[in-house]
């Protein structure tokens, strides 16, 4: 496999991933850039070319609710879950808890039959 087959795998690997991952930094108020340095902290290494559309699209679908903030001598606009933020989020991490359960499951299966 090319260098340029595993970047395109893992591209969509991480795409429906960092929705989750952004929601759940959500559930406290964040700026763009106070967002996008929790995540790195948290080991989701994401560019601002892909985070500030993505904040915009969940925007649009009613899944944050945003407001402009004065913060260190400037306005800044803070995004934080919307109510139907919150209920997707939960939703998305029973999907997720599953989905992790039944891959382990299968990544260990085939662990062991290669062992």
């Amino acid at each position: 496999m090319t260098t340029a087959q595993l970047d395109k795998m893992r591209l969509e690997l991480r795409r429906g991933v960092l929705v989750l991952a952004v929601l759940a930094s959500l559930k406290q108020a964040h700026y763009g850039y106070s967002l996008r340095k929790q995540l790195q902290e948290g080991g989701i290494d994401i560019d601002e070319g892909t985070l500030y559309p993505l904040i915009r699209r969940l925007a649009e679908q009613g899944l944050l609710d945003s407001e402009w903030r004065q913060g260190e001598g400037r306005e800044r606009r803070y995004y934080q879950l919307s109510q139907l933020g919150a209920e997707l989020l939960t939703q998305l991490t029973d999907e997720w808890q599953q989905l992790n359960a039944a891959l382990g499951s299968l990544l260990g299966s085939a662990t062991e039959e290669n062992s």
